[in-house]
């Protein structure tokens, strides 16, 4: 061949040289990525140094996971790399979020070794929009507030709650909306919850729900949970046995306005208290929060000593 010919490959030189299969080299060919640069006498087709340069960005493109449409585009000048590569890259964010969230969901789906029936479940509900999930939301406050004018503060806030899963959860987020959206939709659960409201809101009515509730009006329930855990927390973590003298006069001081006591306690003892903790937890996981401290053995510490010292129970 003369030195001032273009040095030209057969599609096996091309293969040898480059690495890629004889196949793959021809498929390129014959959808239009690749196109020879002539035949030969027999009718075999020829590949130049631009062939060869064609051919080393089409590899590039398709490793990096590009279809043949767009490469096409790209070695028309239909469209530019950086332009398809913007168009890949936000595919590839929504791939991987389905990735992440597909795996959430069987990490889920192995640690509660559940059936197909809660797998068929547990997919739908991770797979809801934030629209949707904020719908769910939505519709359990209404039912279990709705109505309750003496109760503002208490709906507000259970209203900021909003339900914020990331595109990418974690599975323990995963996991702990799933458990929210069952716990929220159970009938059951919402009778109780609305149970307490109702008794909150008419012991904030009539002075009582704990004390202060006279002074502070509607949403005092809140403020004497944070009473519960700091009065009854402490006792608990000093040592004071509920049955013991020292318990009945923690008792004095939370019950101090003359509270319904027998209503609290049968209302400890309906596990709502318990309940609404983990409702809250829940939200603090899902939406990436730091969990609030878990007050369940305060709640069980004051039912233990209502029980105890009966006084003023009716």
């Amino acid at each position: 061949m003369d030195d001032d010919t273009p040095e030209v490959l057969t599609i096996g030189q091309l293969s040898r040289r480059t690495g890629l299969p004889v196949r793959t080299i021809r498929y390129w060919s014959d959808s239009g990525a690749l196109p020879p640069a002539g035949r030969s006498a027999g009718g075999y087709r020829l590949y130049d140094a631009a062939c060869v340069a064609r051919l080393e960005l089409v590899r590039t493109l398709r490793e990096l996971g590009l279809g043949l449409a767009p490469v096409r585009r790209v070695l028309s000048g239909e469209s530019g790399i950086a332009d398809v590569a913007a168009t890949h890259v936000a595919a590839l964010d929504a791939q991987i979020r389905s990735l992440r969230l597909n795996r959430a969901v069987l990490s889920t789906i192995a640690k509660r070794a559940s059936g197909a029936e809660e797998t068929a479940l547990m997919n739908r509900l991770a797979r809801l929009s934030a629209a949707e999930r904020g719908y769910i939301i939505e519709e359990f406050t209404d039912e279990v507030f709705g109505g309750l004018d003496a109760a503002p503060g208490i709906r507000r806030r259970v209203r900021a709650l909003a339900v914020e899963l990331p595109d990418d959860p974690t599975p323990e987020q995963v996991d702990a909306w799933v458990e929210l959206a069952e716990l929220v939709q159970d009938p059951a659960f919402r009778q109780r919850m609305r149970a307490m409201a109702e008794f909150n809101t008419g012991a904030a009515e009539q002075g009582g729900g704990g004390p202060g509730a006279r002074s502070r009006g509607a949403g005092a329930q809140p403020w004497f949970a944070e009473q519960v855990t700091r009065l009854a927390g402490d006792a608990r973590e000093s040592g004071i046995a509920p049955g013991s003298p020292e318990a009945a006069g923690v008792l004095d001081q939370l019950f101090a306005t003359g509270a319904d006591r027998g209503a609290v306690l049968m209302r400890l003892e309906g596990a709502a208290f318990a309940e609404a903790d983990r409702y809250r937890q829940l939200m603090a996981v899902i939406n990436g929060r730091e969990p609030q401290p878990r007050h369940n053995e305060d709640f069980a510490w004051l039912a233990a000593a209502l029980r105890a010292h009966p006084v003023g129970l009716i």
